[in-house]
């Protein structure tokens, strides 16, 4: 028995405003939300799997009107074709109108909610603005071949080439893109395993890779006790960096929400960490001690080292000026790991979970699900108590 199409009054329709869905047959459906906003909606299945696809708001498109786009979604079911695919490869942008440059925009805008926080996709746009747009920003998508992409490395492989490295991944990235969107055909010229790497020499291998500049572990008491007689913000956010071996931007955008002061406890979310995962780190009885007073009325995002007045984080400028010339901040994180190798008998796997490094491949990481954290808060009071009571006259050894 067929079923029934028409089974909706256009009185009903427009009386009706309790939230639910109801059917008019034939796949058409007047959809009534608990905030009261009527629309039609089309459900059908391809291959197996439901689909739903909107016709429009009630108020303007009448049910006569929805009979007949439902009519139609039918139709085409009938020949075979996907309703609401089509309607998506309709609003498509023609692939001859799609430069690189518009491309990359749509592409930061579809990945813009994974982004690890505003700072990489301000890098993404810096690299792009710098050494890529330039290049390939007006030339069409579907064009861009090998000898593009290598117009824009070959200029700065050798100069620049981590920069030259992360201008490749990105252009790989968004020409992936265009062709998943199919927007572009083809191998991606931008892809290095078998392809660019026969035409250019590994980034490692152009140019050392140069480190941080480090303090040396011995010299840190010294340096901790003439930090810790400071006045001001600054050293107070650079002693908590040096003590947790935390990165800059992780210490200067810690907010009083991420303290549990009761457990000496600072849980860092994925969105702020450099590998996009949550992070505990211990914090021991120092590091609680040199902490700002807890303001009554802070929220969960105030900033525990606010710079100046206007409550934004301290500029990791501000940090820098209170080291020795040659010293970086980051450069403590190679200090604390040095001290831990030569000094302790602390594990290597407690040393690096303590630095928010991850071990092994993705085999030995999906079956090592803790975080050590009862190793890694001995190994931190451990640090702390060097840092502040080792004797001056052993950091002039070695």
């Amino acid at each position: 028995m067929a079923r029934k199409i028409g089974k909706l009054a256009p009185s009903a329709v427009q009386k009706t405003t309790k939230p639910g869905r109801y059917a008019d047959g034939g796949g058409l459906y007047l959809v009534v939300t608990r905030g009261g906003t009527r629309s039609w909606a089309f459900r059908f299945t391809v291959a197996g799997r439901a689909h739903e696809m909107g016709l429009g708001p009630a108020h303007t498109v009448g049910l006569a009107d929805a009979r007949e786009k439902a009519r139609q979604c039918r139709r085409q079911l009938l020949d075979g074709t996907d309703p609401l695919a089509q309607r998506r490869e309709a609003k498509a942008p023609p692939v001859a109108s799609l430069t690189f440059g518009e491309v990359a925009e749509l592409y930061l805008a579809a990945h813009a909610p994974g982004w690890r926080s505003v700072v990489h996709e301000r890098q993404w746009r810096n690299s792009l603005r710098d050494h890529v747009l330039p290049t390939l920003g007006g030339m069409s998508v579907a064009a861009i071949d090998t000898g593009a992409v290598m117009r824009v490395l070959e200029p700065i492989w050798a100069s620049k080439p981590e920069t030259a490295s992360r201008a490749r991944q990105r252009m790989e990235s968004i020409l992936d893109y265009a062709a998943a969107r199919g927007w572009r055909n083809g191998d991606n010229p931008a892809r290095w395993k078998g392809h660019l790497a026969n035409l250019l020499p590994a980034p490692g291998r152009v140019k050392p890779l140069v480190h941080h500049p480090a303090m040396r572990w011995q010299d840190v008491p010294a340096f901790v006790a003439s930090l810790a007689s400071r006045q001001g913000m600054a050293a107070r956010a650079l002693l908590y960096t040096v003590l947790t071996a935390a990165r800059s931007g992780e210490a200067r955008g810690a907010t009083w929400g991420e303290l549990d002061l009761a457990n000496a406890i600072w849980t860092l979310p994925g969105a702020r960490m450099k590998a996009g995962q949550a992070h505990r780190v211990p914090l021991s009885a120092a590091v609680l001690a040199l902490l700002p007073r807890h303001p009554e009325e802070a929220q969960p995002d105030t900033l525990v080292f606010p710079g100046g007045k206007d409550g934004n984080p301290l500029s990791d400028v501000a940090l820098s000026r209170l080291l020795p010339p040659g010293v970086t901040v980051h450069g403590f994180r190679s200090t604390f790991r040095d001290w831990a190798g030569e000094t302790t008998q602390h594990p290597r796997e407690v040393v690096e979970m303590a630095l928010a490094h991850r071990l092994g491949d993705a085999v030995e990481q999906a079956y090592a699900r803790g975080d050590l954290f009862k190793k890694r808060r001995a190994l931190m009071d451990t640090w702390a108590e060097y840092c502040l009571n080792c004797k001056a006259e052993h950091s002039s050894t070695e």
